[in-house]
């Protein structure tokens, strides 16, 4: 049958968060997860829409990718389809020929699980790779200690102070509490929570928000950022020991996460956290 690419309207992302979530599996490569779209939906549930594409075949998702940025798209597909050769030959094409509506001609990355066909097909049409990532997991079987700092869960009379945190910590002015709150009305944040740790002086100093798939499965940090002001202070461990623990309260069974591996303080933070090293990641990269 037919594989057919397609947007959503904003009613059809359920679907699309049903597949993601179920998608999500112990062992599985680091892949786009329902609290990748949870994030994005800062933009409203139109915008997010508007980012996503599918593939299917016979009304089943097969493929699903999320345009995070110009001239990047986040892809995966179901366990049974990574290495599918008629999907992967369908997003090479798709991916690779502007005129399909998935990515813009010149520089471009693409990002898909590691083993997926569609990474060979992708250099065999001139991609080459990017910079390296690095994938961290932390089992939740046992209890997380305590993050020894005060935690609290973000709710819509803390937005402001959790937007200024992450406009501090990333240099970004794209975070307001505006942008916040439609993301925690949207529809994987059912399946999400906002925290902020808070210094000694009660200053709002690291957050994070965490995204469960559901009960035994995966959960994702998306994203975890400490003030400029109050860095090099153990919050940022902190915030990340929290974000496993309420992930462990939330029933997943493990917690990922990923950062540049140029990243050294991050790296260094999720590692003090208890979080370990999975193999480095890397992008397709098409040169402009």
């Amino acid at each position: 049958m037919t594989l057919v690419l397609g947007t959503p309207e904003a009613a059809g992302l359920r679907g699309v968060v049903r597949a993601l979530r179920e998608w999500q599996a112990e062992g599985a490569p680091m892949q786009l997860h329902p609290g990748d779209l949870g994030w994005f939906w800062q933009s409203g549930a139109r915008a997010t829409a508007a980012a996503v594409r599918t593939w299917s075949r016979a009304g089943r998702i097969l493929a699903v990718g999320l345009l995070d940025g110009p001239g990047l798209v986040r892809l995966t597909m179901a366990p049974d389809a990574h290495r599918e050769r008629e999907l992967a030959q369908q997003l090479a094409h798709d991916l690779t020929e502007p005129r399909r509506g998935v990515l813009p001609a010149g520089r471009a990355n693409v990002e898909a699980p590691k083993g997926a066909l569609v990474h060979d097909l992708l250099s065999g049409n001139g991609w080459a790779v990017d910079e390296p990532w690095t994938p961290f997991r932390r089992d939740l079987t046992e209890p997380v200690s305590d993050p020894g700092v005060r935690i609290e869960v973000v709710g819509p009379e803390q937005a402001h102070q959790f937007a200024a945190v992450h406009r501090s910590a990333f240099e970004s002015t794209r975070c307001t509490a505006a942008r916040w709150r439609s993301m925690a009305a949207g529809l994987p944040y059912a399946d999400g929570r906002s925290l902020m740790a808070y210094s000694d002086r009660g200053d709002a100093a690291a957050v994070v928000t965490v995204w469960s798939a559901g009960p035994g499965r995966p959960g994702l940090l998306e994203p975890m950022g400490v003030h400029r002001e109050h860095r090099r202070h153990g919050y940022g461990r902190a915030i990340t020991v929290a974000a496993a623990a309420a992930l462990r309260e939330m029933g997943s069974s493990s917690a990922l996460v990923c950062t540049p591996s140029s990243n050294a303080a991050g790296v260094a933070t999720y590692e003090s956290a208890g979080f370990a090293r999975r193999p480095e990641v890397r992008d397709k990269v098409r040169s402009a």
